[in-house]
């Protein structure tokens, strides 16, 4: 198999003494500044490249397998599904008589009743929704979870880009994808027409920009440096190169704007993707060895990465309003004209009214305390506490293909037991590797997953009152993922490794793969909506607070 990739480098990417880049050089060893910012990827076999491939089919057949199963709407698809639907028709979110479930379900569609409706999130996610309804009709479902399973399939392919850009191995990558395929929160949500895997989907969109934006960063600065030693009577060292305009980083601005345009607490994700751009430009000119490192950091990268981001994101979320901009139905949208002396003055009254839109969602969001059977605080998240449960219907023998006295058709969005289990102990080893082990101290690639996950996680606990669920963890689930990819990643032997080295360590690898493959066909019915025997689906119950 392959080598084990080069251990990382700092978040800092501080050299030794003997070797760090000084302003004296004159002139520039171009390789070997190269391998300091760039490291050279390690060598494996051409067919090791399709190895990344794989989970990305696995995960497209499992995502749009019977996607129209079951035809019912399920959970929360009772708001998203008429949403998106009004959004096709008016351009704003509508009321809808009663019974509209049931309408959009056996196929006779009703009409909305042509009263605004107040919503509290959002319209990108319910736009994607609503656009594959305009594909494939809205008295479909495989329709309105169309765009669901699109983006769900294409977070996998996120997810192996990011493990190839961070731990430069195509198994490590397979392997991240196949975690991420094979996971029931992942995958309930790539199956239904819910927002969370849109949220999900731009944050890990914007952090794959990024980390192309790390990649284009360096390959600017060694230029630049290179180009100012040979031909600038001035030392370049001192505060380095300003790097231009970042296209990367504009689309993770794009992106960003998109996150928040689903579900606001993408705004936390936001605010850490902006910092951890700025830190790795940091990083990158202490490597080069540049002697102002962290102002130069500051103001030659961090003001333009502001720049790039949070403007461009905050016009892109204005953006995502055009249909209620454009339009004189939507909820609160002529507050301005009917309260003219009031709210933010100096704005124009479509954004005023926009404003004061905001506000009361936000009110909303957070006076939300009542209860709820499946809700779940953040503690019980890791360890699969309590699930939820989307979707239930039970059949007696001749129903629906029951075949037993008994049978349960079933949505839980479990996460895999496997995956969730292991991830605790990973990343508190890791969180304690980049502390006190020199050679993966500071590890960017650790810190910036485990950055992502803490800041997806943390800040639902200073809301106990609030009403929460488990599936708030969905968007930083594919940042776990790649943290448990930087545990295979130390496990992977080298090639010249000893034979009982390279034995324990990849047979350890390989049970535990084939233990969260062997679970996650033992799950895939109640992840699904299989008609299964009820024994059968009671056995999948493990705790009482599954049920």
């Amino acid at each position: 198999m392959t080598s084990s990739p080069p251990a990382p480098e700092t978040t800092t990417g501080a050299a030794t003494e003997s070797s760090a880049w000084t302003p004296a050089r004159q002139a520039v060893d171009t390789a070997q500044l190269r391998e300091k910012l760039l490291p050279s990827w390690p060598p494996v076999a051409t067919w090791m490249w399709l190895l990344p491939v794989l989970p990305v089919i696995l995960g497209a057949a499992m995502r749009f397998w019977q996607l129209s199963r079951p035809q019912e709407i399920a959970f929360d698809e009772t708001y998203y599904v008429k949403d998106g639907w009004s959004l096709v028709l008016s351009g704003f979110e509508q009321q809808w008589p009663d019974g509209a479930d049931s309408g959009f379900s056996s196929g006779n569609v009703p009409d909305p009743t042509g009263d605004a409706s107040f919503v509290v999130h959002p319209p990108v996610g319910k736009w994607l929704i609503c656009l594959g309804m305009v594909l494939f009709g809205p008295d479909n479902a495989f329709g309105w979870r169309f765009f669901p399973a699109v983006a769900g399939t294409a977070m996998i392919a996120l997810v192996v880009i990011a493990a190839l850009l961070m731990f430069r191995s195509p198994v490590v990558a397979a392997i991240a994808g196949t975690l991420l395929a094979v996971d029931g929160l992942h995958l309930t949500h790539s199956r239904l027409a819910l927002l969370d895997i849109f949220l999900a989907f731009f944050i890990l969109l914007a952090f794959v920009f990024l980390l192309l934006d790390r990649i284009d960063g360096r390959k600017r600065l060694l230029k630049r440096l290179t180009e100012q030693s040979r031909n600038s009577s001035r030392n370049p060292w001192t505060w380095g190169p300003w790097l231009g305009i970042r296209w990367w980083r504009i689309a993770a601005g794009i992106s960003c704007g998109l996150a928040v345009g689903v579900k606001w607490n993408a705004l936390y994700f936001v605010a850490v993707l902006g910092i951890m751009t700025v830190l790795w430009d940091i990083g990158a000119r202490r490597t080069a060895g540049i002697t102002a490192w962290l102002p130069a950091g500051v103001l030659k990268d961090g003001v333009f990465a502001f720049v790039s981001m949070i403007p461009v994101a905050l016009v892109t979320y204005v953006s995502t309003w055009v249909g209620w901009l454009s339009t004189s139905g939507g909820y609160h949208r002529q507050w301005a004209v009917n309260n003219p002396g009031e709210g933010v003055q100096w704005l124009p009254d479509s954004l005023r009214s926009l404003w004061e839109y905001h506000k009361a969602a936000y009110a909303f969001h957070v006076g939300l305390d009542s209860g709820h059977t499946y809700m779940a605080g953040p503690a019980q998240w890791p360890i699969l506490g309590r699930p939820t449960s989307y979707f239930y219907e039970s059949f007696q023998r001749g129903e629906a293909g029951c075949t037993a006295s008994n049978c349960s058709q079933a949505i839980l969005n479990l996460g895999n037991p496997v995956i969730w289990w292991s991830a605790i102990p990973v990343m508190i080893a890791l969180l304690v590797l980049v502390i006190v082990w020199r050679k993966w101290r500071l590890d960017w690639r650790i810190l910036s997953p485990m950055a992502l996950v803490a800041v997806g996680w943390l800040p639902w606990f200073a809301y106990p009152e609030r009403t929460q669920f488990y599936f708030y963890a969905l968007p930083y689930l594919p940042f776990m993922v790649l943290l448990l990819a930087a545990g295979i990643s130390m496990l992977i032997p080298a090639q010249d490794a000893s034979r009982l080295h390279r034995w324990v360590s990849w047979g350890v690898i390989e049970v535990w793969l084939a233990l969260v493959l062997a679970v996650a066909a033992y799950f895939w019915p109640i992840w699904t909506a299989q008609v299964i025997p009820y024994e059968s689906w009671h056995q999948r119950m493990w705790f009482p607070s599954w049920i």
